[in-house]
């Protein structure tokens, strides 16, 4: 498979050091390895989701129970999940710290993920989510901290984009 399991763990122990403890997921080709992380770990909490918008509940249930999350899923995971996003995490001031496999982009090898892939970045500026992209290992810890910590400041929702570079190994 040539999913990054490097990277992974090196995404999967920045999760560790901000203090992450519970991740929601609805399993996908680029998350293999971190879901697989988190199901060994005593210390994590794994919850698999039937729709990626559950897990805009969970999050917001684990901020309210005092325990750091993260959301991981796909981008079109991600426009699934825009009702729960506005109607909950937005409105209620909760902060959501999301991780997003973003896919279609140059090296895209499947029709199916270039529209979301193309209008991902589109969505989340008219949300006013503020989000970067990792591209390398280097990038994941220093930005991962900046944003959870800004998530818990500004008690809003920010993304990580989990872009090719990062995530596979050609």
């Amino acid at each position: 498979m040539p999913v990054s399991a490097t990277h992974s763990q090196v995404i999967y122990d920045a999760l560790k050091a901000c203090g992450i403890r519970l991740l929601s997921v609805l399993p996908e080709t680029w998350l293999v390895h971190l879901v697989s992380l988190a199901e060994e770990d005593p210390e994590m909490l794994l919850v698999r989701l039937a729709k990626e918008e559950e897990g805009v509940g969970i999050s917001a249930g684990a901020h309210l129970a005092g325990v750091k999350s993260a959301l991981l899923m796909q981008n079109h995971g991600l426009l699934a999940s825009i009702n729960g996003i506005v109607s909950l995490a937005q409105l209620y001031r909760i902060p959501l710290l999301m991780l997003v496999s973003h896919r279609g982009g140059f090296g895209e090898e499947h029709p199916w993920q270039t529209e979301g892939g193309g209008v991902t970045e589109h969505v989340l500026d008219a949300l006013r989510i503020p989000y970067v992209t990792l591209e390398t290992p280097e990038q994941v810890a220093p930005r991962l901290r900046q944003a959870q910590a800004l998530a818990e400041a500004s008690l809003k929702p920010v993304a990580l984009l989990l872009c090719r570079g990062l995530m596979w190994e050609d």
